[in-house]
């Protein structure tokens, strides 16, 4: 054992939590149309933010992404969560992970509301992976190291089984982890020198003209970027145009992906797909209702081989498990906290693995490609051990907020080093976009 981990095990169990505040941040991003789609045309990107204050001076942030109004109703169901922990030591939640993850989704209350689904959800998100963040913090490690670093056993032990052990049991995760073992140092070097594939959706929003779009597109290529996502789903002949303009640039070995935003009918998205084969997409995400197993199943099969990815809007594992059973999708797009926080990814990244399907996550909002990085390396070093057709969404929009940031080079996110989840946001960031009473918006 080394001396941090040493230190950290004589810190941890004496780590009490003495109080859990929530924080209402929302970014004016409507005002120049990132993030618009055919659904959402007008987003504020925006946190539900939690910080998790100690006696021993570690703090655990977290936060989990909406756009805009409602970000205080999640922050309302944060505040009744997080006074769960109030009094807790972290030994007492670390020592028993999966049974901490029933205790914050499984209150015998809130849960009506749900349940593991909706506002809920998205709040015992935030408030569970600040108890990781903080967990990582008192072990000196990012959230994928401290989770690489876990054994097999202890990986089997965070995870909630409950309802799907029809699809994957205990004993068949604590296999898949072992297979894996004695590679772990192997592909953390890997990935250190190398990087984790990236595509980029920052020149693709709906809202931008198609001279920003070109100009984009090009500034992308020069930095290294070969893949790139495109918002679809408005109108055809627009989509087409622009489909047509991105093509022009990246060439017909660039990759090209599309995105709906669940804003068709299924034999709608069928149809539509079939007008834009030509531009030869690698996939259609969220082509229908997000919630609809059958619907993206008869989807796949109509429109092959262009593939179907979803995930970003899939409310537990449960929707994963039926997706991954009924063979509906072709890319398995987990989001941070959409699932309720680390334990529910690790179910997922494991029922992927075993049904075969990559897993390429969802980092279309603030925060979210700080936080899924740590998920990608942690499969890649632990559960698949695979690279291949798995890439990281970037957008390139307000990481500058964040202490420790995201690191991208030639299309590849580099491992991060700081303690924790990535998941900090500056001190400065969260007074001046406060909502309603922040300098953004008073300014208005």
């Amino acid at each position: 054992m080394d001396a941090d981990s040493a230190r950290a095990q004589i810190i941890r169990p004496s780590v009490t939590i003495r109080s859990v505040r929530s924080l209402d941040i929302r970014f004016p991003t409507s005002r120049s149309l990132d993030g618009s789609d055919a659904m959402n045309k007008e987003p504020d990107y925006s946190a539900a933010y939690v910080i998790i204050y100690t006696d021993s001076g570690i703090e655990g942030h977290g936060l989990t992404f909406t756009i805009g109004r409602g970000n205080d109703v999640c922050c309302s169901v944060i505040d009744m969560l997080g006074s769960l922990l109030v009094g807790k030591t972290l030994g007492e939640l670390t020592s028993d992970l999966a049974g901490f993850w029933y205790s914050i989704t499984g209150d015998s209350q809130l849960r009506w509301l749900g349940p593991e689904k909706g506002v809920v959800h998205l709040a015992a998100a935030a408030v569970i992976n600040a108890v990781w963040d903080l967990y990582a913090k008192a072990e000196r490690k990012p959230l994928w190291k401290l989770l690489a670093d876990m054994s097999p056993k202890q990986i089997v032990s965070a995870i909630p089984f409950r309802y799907v052990t029809d699809a994957i049991t205990p004993n068949e995760a604590l296999e898949m982890l072992e297979r894996q073992s004695d590679k772990h140092e192997w592909r953390a070097a890997n990935i250190a020198a190398n990087g984790y594939p990236a595509y980029t959706t920052s020149a693709g929003w709906l809202g931008y003209s198609d001279d920003k779009i070109r100009t984009l597109v090009r500034g992308a290529l020069a930095n290294g970027w070969t893949e790139f996502k495109i918002k679809v789903g408005q109108d055809i002949n627009a989509d087409k145009r622009r489909s047509t303009l991105i093509r022009e640039e990246i060439g017909p070995d660039g990759i090209l992906m599309m995105d709906a935003n669940q804003v068709w009918d299924v034999q709608q998205a069928i149809d539509w797909m079939k007008e834009l084969a030509e531009f030869d997409p690698l996939w259609i995400e969220e082509p229908t209702s997000p919630d609809d197993i059958l619907g993206h199943a008869a989807i796949k099969t109509a429109i092959q081989p262009i593939g179907v990815a979803t995930g970003e809007h899939c409310q537990n594992r449960v929707m994963f498990k039926q997706l991954l059973q009924a063979e509906a999708i072709d890319f398995c797009q987990i989001d941070a906290c959409r699932l309720a926080g680390v334990n529910e990814v690790l179910a997922v990244l494991l029922m992927a693995a075993k049904f075969g399907i990559p897993v390429c996550p969802h980092a279309g909002g603030v925060g979210l490609c700080e936080y899924v990085q740590h998920f990608s390396i942690f499969d890649y070093i632990a559960v698949s051990g695979l690279l291949g057709r798995r890439r990281i969404e970037f957008v390139d929009h307000l990481h500058e907020h964040f202490v420790d940031p995201v690191f991208i080079r030639n299309g590849h996110y580099f491992p991060p080093t700081a303690a924790g989840c990535s998941i900090t946001m500056k001190r400065s960031s969260l007074a001046y976009y406060a909502y309603p009473e922040g300098g953004a918006w008073n300014n208005e």
